[in-house]
């Protein structure tokens, strides 16, 4: 027998170990099997989600608290129905249970789904400044709360065709669509000294920069502004500030300026502008 012939053995055996072995199945890919977290890309929709992890869309909508399945945003973090030891993003199961803070909350939205106080969710975690928490954060929900399982999520206007922007004055939101996709959504800051006014309204016109003073404020180079309603309201940039995610201005929707310019180029006159709780 020459020298060779044993590797050579050895190579025939590998080939028919790869020619005979089955392929692993589409469905046993890591990103198929139940349980975990999700961070939406953009473009992707809950279907799309949903059908990836062999989850029905309704209970992913379930696990996360989506009233409207149309309603998700890049970044956002989805618990995959099923996930071992996890919590649902959507809020607590049972009395005493734990909701984790998601993108664009605060704790009055938190209380308010769970039909507690500010003081009593602040109480049972430990939070000295109610408008300090983070994307994240477990917090406990107190066995005081009227209902262990969360409110409803406010229902969110029915979708517009073309771009058009959305602005949740409860979370302190603002989501960019075209049609029913949102593909932009950040915290802004609405009003506090003067409310935002609720309603449906149109973009009326675009400043680039601008003087903006009234009682108590002057300030110069205002940034990116859109009009949306004839009393004066606008969307805009706000550089004296960077508390994003709590109201602050005079009813006018403040974003960081560079969201803002984004915002500005994307939006066109006309474009509907939905303001709500």
């Amino acid at each position: 027998m020459s020298p060779r012939t044993p590797f050579r053995l050895a190579i025939i055996v590998l080939v028919l170990i790869a020619l005979l072995v089955p392929a692993l199945p589409a469905s046993a890919a890591p990103h198929s099997q139940s349980g975990g977290v999700h961070i939406i890309q953009r473009g992707e929709t809950l279907s799309q989600i949903a059908r990836r992890y062999g989850v029905s869309t309704t209970a992913l909508a379930q696990a996360n608290g989506i009233s409207n399945p149309n309603f998700i945003y890049a970044g956002q973090r989805l618990t995959i129905p099923g996930a071992s030891g996890g919590s649902s993003s959507g809020g607590a199961a049972a009395s005493g249970g734990v909701h984790v803070v998601r993108p664009g909350e605060n704790l009055s939205s938190i209380a308010a789904r769970y039909g507690t106080s500010v003081a009593a969710l602040a109480q049972a975690n430990g939070i000295a400044n109610p408008n300090h928490i983070f994307v994240g954060q477990r917090l406990a929900i107190g066995s005081g709360a009227a209902s262990s399982a969360p409110r409803p999520a406010p229902s969110q206007p029915a979708a517009s065709s073309g771009r058009w922007i959305d602005i949740n004055l409860s979370s302190q939101t603002l989501t960019a669509f075209e049609g029913s996709a949102p593909v932009f959504s950040t915290l802004i800051s609405s009003g506090s000294t003067f409310a935002t006014p609720t309603g449906t309204y149109s973009i009326l016109y675009h400043v680039q920069s601008q003087r903006m003073t009234g009682p108590g404020y002057d300030l110069p180079n205002v940034p990116w502004v859109m009009y949306f309603t004839n009393r004066g309201h606008a969307i805009h940039g706000a550089y004296w500030h960077n508390n994003f995610g709590q109201p602050m201005s005079h009813g006018c929707i403040n974003m960081r300026p560079s969201e803002a310019e984004w915002l500005y180029s994307f939006t066109p006159n006309g474009a509907q502008v939905v303001v709500h709780y």
